[in-house]
């Protein structure tokens, strides 16, 4: 494997270093095990589970549980696919490094900028949940007012050292730890206790099965179900643009990884059963959060309020994680000559500036959504369906590059200390389930527009590659790459 230096310079023995890494200072390892641990949690739960299960409830019913299940099962093995790579070699900052280091420098190009792009996405369908609850929280404030704030607000959190992003992230990843299990616990006491809505509905775990079983809609009803749920769980490989900056990452990253079943049993299941059980399905409003109506259902109308406001935290620790993460991912790219270099470079604190400001301006996008969609929830589905493609593009892109490292660099995989479970076959069924995934959104007639926007951006993408490629670094990038193959 690349034996580099601190700084980034390479000896090549078996993975090549591919030119074009500057000698200038780099990123600090400052993020901790307690960081580490939160921002994973932080990335498993989305603005998805909090404003967009409502929807999938309504499409898939109570099957709804077996999809988050399914869906969290496939993505551990992204993760432990992508932990086994990042600690293969310690001088990858990213999935984007190993992308183009183990396929092709085409491949780290169209990866970094796809997951730039994914995380814009992401925030601006996080800017439009903030301004729909804003609006409930305060009818009438102008949509402009959060769409411009947010932006700003997350600019000065990422600004200082990114150990005040992890502070800033870690305690927003406890807030909203807290309300999923308040909100269980609550839904929990209502069920022992046999609580009657006003509608006459009783709370009892039989509410499961009652209206027309498990699959009410289907086989067709579950699949549609995958179209929102699959957004939840965007971000959840988080943990792997940090990797430049975590302490002890032999340690912490596997940590973080290993802990994704449990995380997706309690919070995203176990909400969901409680949900469920307290509320029939079929009275779950697709358009509103059921986490805040659960709250209201039990005669705690503060406590409403307050989910009301952690739901805005949890869309805006989303989009502050997205502001971090692309931001390191465009300094990364400027590091290997696939943006623009003053985006590669740090600030006195080892932060990279010129790629927030970049990244925070796009965010403004959001505001232009907001006035030009019908409702809130039917900008957030178009947004979150287009991110949902970007972000099972990147995961997809880790598969592929898994299957190469591990047809390529069997020493590496066969001296792993953190080796994929089924690395021999895994790769291919998570593959084919996003492939299942693309035809699922085909399906919806409000997320069948994601599969027809987003090949628009790899064309693009294509376009600015063509012109990328032909510059002398690219060229001295491409042979080294292609002279190691040979």
């Amino acid at each position: 494997m690349s034996e580099r230096t601190a700084h980034g310079s390479a000896k090549t023995t078996s993975a090549p270093a591919l030119t074009g890494r500057s000698e200038e200072p780099h990123l600090a390892r400052s993020l901790g095990n307690r960081h580490i641990q939160l921002l994973a949690i932080g990335g498993a739960i989305g603005t998805g589970l909090f404003m967009g299960s409502g929807k999938t409830i309504s499409l898939a019913g109570p099957s709804v549980i077996f999809v988050y299940m399914i869906i969290g099962s496939m993505l551990f093995f992204v993760m432990r696919a992508m932990g086994e790579i990042l600690l293969s070699n310690l001088a990858y900052k990213s999935f984007s490094d190993f992308a183009g280091d183990l396929l092709g420098p085409w491949a780290g190009f169209f990866t970094g900028w796809s997951y730039w792009f994914f995380w814009v996405v992401t925030g601006v369908a996080d800017i439009v949940a903030i301004s729909g609850y804003l609006q409930v929280l305060a009818p009438g404030t102008p949509l402009w007012i959060p769409a411009v704030a947010t932006p700003v607000a997350l600019l000065l959190l990422n600004l200082p050292t990114v150990k005040a992003f992890g502070e800033a992230e870690f305690w927003f990843a406890i807030i909203k730890v807290v309300a999923i299990v308040a909100m269980i616990v609550t839904g929990a006491v209502m069920i022992a206790t046999h609580f009657t809505s006003p509608n006459g509905s009783v709370a009892t775990v039989a509410n499961l099965w009652n209206d027309d079983g498990m699959f009410p809609h289907g086989l067709f009803g579950f699949v549609a179900g995958f179209q929102i749920a699959i957004f939840s769980f965007a971000g959840i490989e988080l943990v792997g643009t940090a990797a430049a900056e975590t302490k002890d990452p032999l340690t912490n990253l596997p940590r973080a990884i290993n802990s994704i079943p449990v995380r997706v049993l309690v919070f995203y299941v176990g909400a969901l059963l409680v949900i469920l059980a307290v509320n029939p399905w079929r009275t779950v409003d697709p358009g509103s959060s059921p986490f805040i109506g659960m709250f209201a259902l039990a005669g705690l109308g503060i406590a409403a309020v307050v989910v009301n406001l952690v739901v805005m935290t949890a869309a805006a620790s989303s989009a502050n994680s997205g502001i971090y993460s692309t931001s390191r991912m465009i300094y990364g790219l400027a590091q290997d000559g696939n943006a623009p270099r003053a985006f590669g470079r740090l600030n006195t604190r080892k932060v990279p500036k010129n790629a927030l400001l970049f990244s925070c301006t796009f965010l403004l996008a959001g505001l232009v959504l907001l006035y030009s969609g019908d409702s809130v929830i039917g900008a957030f589905t178009v947004v979150t369906s287009v991110a949902a493609v970007l972000t099972m593009f990147v995961w997809s892109m880790i598969l592929v590059s898994y299957i190469v490292f591990r047809r390529r660099r069997p020493q590496l995989h066969a001296a792993s200390t953190f080796p994929m479970p089924g690395s021999a076959f895994m790769p291919y069924v998570v593959l084919a389930f996003f492939a299942f995934m693309l035809v699922a959104l085909a399906r919806g007639e409000d997320t069948r527009l994601a599969l027809l926007v987003t090949p628009v951006w790899f064309v693009v993408l294509g376009g600015a590659w063509f012109i990328n490629r032909s510059t002398a670094l690219q060229q001295a990038r491409i042979a080294e790459w292609s002279g190691d193959r040979t």
